[in-house]
């Protein structure tokens, strides 16, 4: 009796090792268990979501899966708003770290009870805390802007990928004040019902709107083309027409009057603590570069607001058919997305087999867990880019297994040898037969295929997204 005891406990420690592993598979809070996604797709993110859509401009989400790692998760956003539109102002339970990838905007949140304003360019780098007020404005008059950012769930309620709390908004979406009775509105604005009924009943264009045409106010129009500095005067001192323009005016003046008010009253106060500038990814020398490619990471100590959130950001782009070597990431799990080209990417499981192995492309997602060996490889017709966040803001130090700086290298000894069972001589001629490190010449196992090949060749998924700069 006690030997089928002992047997069952074994039996029972197996299969929670199993489900511990089968939780790459599992999207978090999910009790059904999905169908295993076969070695080439396991680490590529392919569950999206729309959470925006207008004629405006809409927000997608990838959700990270991946519930048997102990890591922190990320989930990855990408938002596109047509010329002049705005996303409305909100907060979310989870902090954006925003990249804005094609375009330029203007985005303004509440730091430390005051307005802060920013203009952001291709290539910045900017963070939004989660629960600070923001508004996210396309300024071109043509262009459209494309914006790739990291949602960190870890602060989240769970509801969702994530949850916004509309502060602007009508019908469609609502506000969060709108949810109050009639009389707590009317005595917190000191206004009618009736009043307040036109506040929160006039917005139907939903969370993405128009701002500089027929779907757009008068009062907006007018406030995005001031000068900042102006702006929160303007908002006091604009004198309104007609009676007609008043009426179809007031609800977004009320608006900003409630959600500003301090900044309203006193425009020209001194702010002894000014909120962070941006870090545009474009502008830094690289970490790292051969004739082969090159690699920018940012860490907390080159953005200190990447400290408060724990994310790190990165930057790589490796020539046709060459290839990253070899390596681990010991500190954090890395999340990538594919900017320009085709290419290849491997990672391997802890016991030595098989991962992933399979084909990139423009608009692919993918993340690789924590101690996870990996390595990219561009194709042998052109460039691979990509772009991406990592769960820590300390410096990585990507561990490399292969190259001239490599572990191996720095290990190089008897024991070493040993631990492969062959003479240290042999160990050592192997070890520095490769001459370059961290980016490496054309392998023979650069993918061949040119794009439109690649394109053939690769099934895209029920529900993949497909990016398209």
């Amino acid at each position: 009796m006690g030997s089928r005891v002992t047997l069952l406990i074994l039996f029972l420690v197996l299969c929670n090792g199993v489900a511990l592993t089968m939780g790459f598979w599992r999207t978090k809070g999910e009790d059904k268990e999905e169908e295993p996604l076969s070695s080439d797709k396991l680490f590529l993110m392919m569950k999206s979501k729309h959470v925006a859509k207008t004629d405006a401009g809409e927000m997608r989400v990838l959700e990270s899966y991946g519930g048997g790692n102990s890591d922190r998760r990320l989930n990855i956003g990408f938002i596109t708003m047509e010329p002049r539109s705005l996303f409305i102002p909100q907060y979310l339970d989870s902090t954006l770290i925003i990249f804005v990838r094609s375009g330029e905007a203007k985005v303004g949140f509440v730091y430390k009870d005051k307005l802060a304003k920013r203009h952001l360019k291709m290539g910045d780098v900017y963070q939004i805390p989660a629960g600070s007020t923001f508004y996210l404005v396309n300024i071109e008059e043509s262009q459209k802007l494309h914006i790739i950012c990291s949602i960190d769930p870890s602060e989240s309620l769970g509801i969702d990928v994530f949850q916004s709390f509309y502060i602007g908004g009508g019908a469609h979406p609502a506000s969060v004040l709108s949810g109050f009775e009639p009389e707590i509105l009317e005595n917190a604005f000191n206004e009618s019902g009736e009043e307040l009924q036109k506040l929160f009943t006039r917005q139907r264009e939903g969370p993405i709107v128009h701002v500089g045409d027929s779907h757009a106010t008068s009062i907006w129009n007018n406030f995005l083309q001031l000068k900042e500095e102006d702006k929160l005067e303007h908002i006091v001192e604009e004198e309104i027409g007609d009676e007609e323009e008043q009426q179809r005016n007031w609800s977004w003046r009320k608006l900003l009057e409630s959600v500003f008010g301090d900044e309203i009253k006193d425009t020209k106060e001194k702010r002894t603590k000014k909120p962070p500038h941006s870090c545009n990814l474009y502008d830094r020398k690289p970490d790292f570069e051969n004739n082969y490619g090159w690699s920018v990471a940012v860490d907390g100590s080159d953005y200190s607001p990447l400290k408060s959130s724990g994310v790190g950001i990165y930057h790589v782009n490796l020539s046709a058919g060459s290839m990253m070597a070899p390596h681990v990431n010991p500190r954090a799990t890395e999340y990538g997305i594919v900017l320009k080209g085709t290419g290849r990417i491997q990672i391997v499981f802890p016991n030595g087999s098989n991962a992933m192995d399979t084909h990139i492309k423009e608009g692919d997602v993918f993340f690789i867990p924590r101690y996870f060996a990996f390595c990219q490889i561009a194709s042998r017709s052109e460039p691979l880019e990509f772009f991406g966040f990592t769960t820590s803001a300390q410096r990585n130090k990507p561990q490399f297994l292969a190259g001239a700086t490599s572990l191996m290298r720095t290990m190089m000894g008897p024991e070493l040898a040993a631990a492969f069972g062959v003479s240290e001589e042999t160990m050592r001629r192997v070890v520095k037969a490769q001459h370059e490190a961290v980016i490496l010449p054309t392998p023979r196992v650069a993918p061949a295929h040119t794009h439109r090949e690649e394109l053939l060749l690769h099934v895209i998924p029920k529900n993949h997204m497909i990016m398209g700069f």
